[in-house]
C-alpha cells in the first residue's frame, strides 16, 4: 500500500509541475494586451516584470519603458492630471524620497509626499510606492484606485505573469497616522490643486 502512495503521490507532483510549466509557457495575455483601466487610461500586460520594451515617450517627455509600473503611473499623471515630473527618470523606488518628512513636497516628481505612516490619508489618485525586495531591486509605483475606512485599493502594471492588476491593503489609524499595513510601502505622493 506504501508503495501505491508513493507512486500516486509522485504522479501527482508530475502533474503539477506540468501545469505550472503550460502555464508558464502559456500566459493569459499577450505582452500589450489591455487588462484594465482607470478614468480611460490602460493598464498593459507585460508578462514577466522583468519583460523591457521600447521608451514611450510624448513631445519629448519620457512616460517610461513600455508597460513597466513607472510607465504607467507617469502615463496616468500625464494623461489623468497633464502632470510632468521634473525629473521623468528612475525606478521605482526612486519616486520616494527617503530625506523628506511626512508632507514636504518632493520636488523631483512635483508631488507632496507622505510617508508610511502619515497624518494624510491616502486618497484616489495618489501614487503609492513600494520599496525594492530580494528578488525585485526595482520596487514598485502604482495608483490608489479606491479608499474605504479600512483598505486601500491600487491598480498597477506589470505584476508578473499571473498577477492581478488590482491588489488590496489593510489601512488602519494609529494615533492618528494612517499606516498601510504592506512592509513595502514606503509611502504616497500626491498631486494638489
Amino acid at each position: 500500500m506504501a508503495k501505491k502512495l508513493k507512486i500516486f503521490l509522485a504522479l501527482l507532483t508530475t502533474v503539477f509541475v506540468l501545469i505550472f510549466i503550460f502555464k508558464k509557457l502559456n500566459p493569459p495575455h499577450s505582452v500589450g494586451d489591455i487588462v484594465d483601466s482607470l478614468n480611460n487610461v490602460n493598464v498593459y500586460y507585460n508578462g514577466s516584470t522583468s519583460n523591457v520594451l521600447d521608451r514611450n515617450t510624448v513631445d519629448g517627455y519620457n512616460i517610461g519603458l513600455k508597460y513597466q509600473c513607472v510607465e504607467f503611473v507617469k502615463r496616468y499623471y500625464f494623461e489623468y492630471y497633464k502632470h510632468k515630473m521634473p525629473n521623468s527618470y528612475g525606478h521605482a523606488k526612486d519616486f520616494f524620497d527617503l530625506a523628506l518628512n511626512d508632507g514636504e513636497i518632493n520636488n523631483q516628481r512635483a508631488l507632496f509626499q507622505h510617508s508610511n505612516p502619515s497624518v494624510s490619508k491616502p486618497k484616489i489618485g495618489d501614487l503609492i510606492v513600494m520599496n525594492a525586495t530580494f528578488t525585485n531591486s526595482y520596487g514598485h509605483v502604482a495608483i490608489i484606485s479606491n479608499v474605504a475606512e479600512e483598505s486601500l485599493e491600487i491598480i498597477q502594471q506589470n505584476p508578473g505573469y499571473y498577477g492581478n492588476s488590482r491588489a488590496t491593503f489593510r489601512l488602519e489609524n494609529i494615533n492618528g497616522k494612517w499606516h498601510v499595513e504592506n512592509n513595502r510601502v514606503l509611502g504616497w505622493l500626491r498631486k494638489e490643486s
